[in-house]
């Protein structure tokens, strides 16, 4: 619990660094490129409008629970877009940043937490898409939305787990960072978001449900 606090503390006190490394991060994954950060929301958006008409126009994917496909869907995709993104990067995140881990003065544990926020940035935006869509759907916002600053909070929690994990072990085993692909590859349909969990037999949904 000591080396928890002290953890916590040491991110507190380099707080600035921290967001400034981000804002950084975030800029340079365009840097060059004609839109430049405005591919940080063209990708997703067109992901979302190919995924819609592929599984509503293309196979005839019906409302959800009274729920229009769409948003059920929009739901799904943007946690995981967030959750694959953070992943992904942020398993590499030392070796990235290698020449400030030798940096003797750095405190390396901060780096993790850069590549969380950088890709919360985007995070944020999309996670107001689902409402927007809602509310077009001529529903109006009501109190259990603010169950979003519950899920943020349990996302980056346990994605700053996982990066903490993937980001260390990749030191000393190189194949981490294919491993990871490969999970990000097959997650999104292992993981209940093109379909229902229904289709599953009800002896094998608990497998299905330990996904937090």
């Amino acid at each position: 619990m000591k080396k928890f606090f002290q953890a916590v503390m040491d991110i507190v006190h380099s707080r600035e660094l921290i967001f400034n490394l981000a804002k950084n991060d975030f800029k340079t994954k365009y840097v060059g490129s004609f839109l430049g950060m405005l591919w940080a929301f063209i990708r997703p958006i067109i992901t979302v409008l190919v995924y819609w008409f592929v599984f509503q126009v293309g196979l005839g994917s019906s409302d959800v629970n009274g729920c229009p496909f769409v948003l059920w869907l929009l739901t799904g995709l943007v946690p995981w877009f967030y959750f694959s993104d953070v992943l992904g990067s942020g398993t590499a995140v030392l070796i990235e940043y290698q020449y400030l881990v030798k940096k003797i003065v750095f405190n390396i544990s901060t780096l993790p937490i850069v590549k969380v926020i950088s890709s919360l940035f985007v995070h944020l935006f999309f996670t107001a898409l689902p409402i927007i869509v809602y509310c077009c759907y001529g529903n109006m916002p009501h109190l259990y939305m603010f169950q979003i600053l519950y899920y943020m909070f349990c996302m980056v929690a346990f994605l700053l787990a996982l990066v903490y994990f993937t980001s260390s072990v990749v030191l000393f085993f190189k194949d981490t960072m294919q491993i990871i692909g490969v999970i990000i590859e097959i997650g999104i349909w292992m993981t209940p978001i093109m379909w229902q969990l229904t289709l599953i037999p009800e002896q094998f949904r608990w497998v299905f449900k330990l996904n937090p």
